[in-house]
């Protein structure tokens, strides 16, 4: 099999719509827009095959309807959350060969395996194969998505879910927000040298207009604050905020993700 290329189209202030595609093909994940999409696949010559959500928010889905004006594609997307132009439905399913918790591309002969990862909406999905992760609003790099529909323990769970992945594998998120992200983990956890590095080089990225994604697992577990919560610096200062001592990773997440809301 020849892996595909990812490509990162922009959209609107700081969406990533992500290009899954070889010479000749595309799949596109979580197209806000469909304006940038067709103007890319009319660059670059490719047939658009199919479309992938994570997640119902418009800014995610707000293109479906226009490129299947021009694309009769199947649609795959959350099971569990409404989405007019879905043809595909999913959710995680223990059967590796089920297809309601695949979403297999012919073309690139790719499977990506859905995991359920509720929190930022209740019935957000991923998409994982081939080392690669298309994870939405729920995982960022050095962030999360805020809590529009689930709970703390459910976005634990989901991000716990996530971290498991093997350390190699390629983070597709949604939005470009890792340097804001930066800045508020460096005041949680300020001692920590692999941040204080990232930092650095993010910032040279965003000098020259370049994405700092896709992020790995590998560095998400070693700086993102939301991964690290029981990290014994990120444990004190989520305390001394909340002005109450923590003790378990729920309530530490609750109050950053509380704090990085007003942040």
């Amino acid at each position: 099999m020849t892996m595909p290329h990812i490509v990162a189209i922009r959209a609107f202030t700081d969406n990533y719509i992500w290009v899954i595609r070889d010479h000749c093909h595309a799949a596109v994940v979580d197209p806000g827009d469909a304006s940038p999409v067709l103007a890319y696949l009319q660059h670059e010559k490719l047939k658009l095959i199919a479309i992938l959500n994570t997640h119902h928010h418009n800014d995610h889905v707000g293109g479906n309807a226009a490129l299947l004006r021009e694309f009769m594609v199947p649609v795959y997307g959350p099971a569990n959350e409404s989405i007019p132009t879905l043809t595909h439905p999913l959710k995680e399913c223990n059967d590796p060969e089920s297809e309601e918790g695949n979403a297999y591309i012919p073309e690139f002969s790719l499977s990506l395996r859905v995991l359920d990862i509720p929190g930022h909406t209740a019935g957000h999905i991923a998409y994982y194969g081939a080392n690669l992760l298309f994870c939405g609003d729920t995982l960022f790099a050095c962030g999360c998505g805020r809590l529009f529909e689930g709970t703390a323990q459910q976005m634990v769970d989901s991000l716990q879910k996530l971290a498991d992945l093997p350390n190699e594998t390629a983070v597709y998120c949604g939005h470009e927000y890792t340097q804001s992200n930066i800045r508020f983990a460096r005041i949680i956890e300020p001692g920590n040298q692999a941040l204080i590095k990232l930092e650095a080089e993010v910032k040279k990225l965003r000098e020259q207009d370049i994405p700092t994604l896709p992020s790995t697992i590998a560095m998400e577990k070693a700086t993102n604050p939301f991964l690290r919560c029981g990290q014994p610096e990120i444990i004190q200062n989520a305390s001394n905020h909340a002005g109450k001592s923590l003790t378990d990773p729920v309530s530490v997440f609750a109050a950053l993700r509380g704090w990085k809301d007003h942040f």
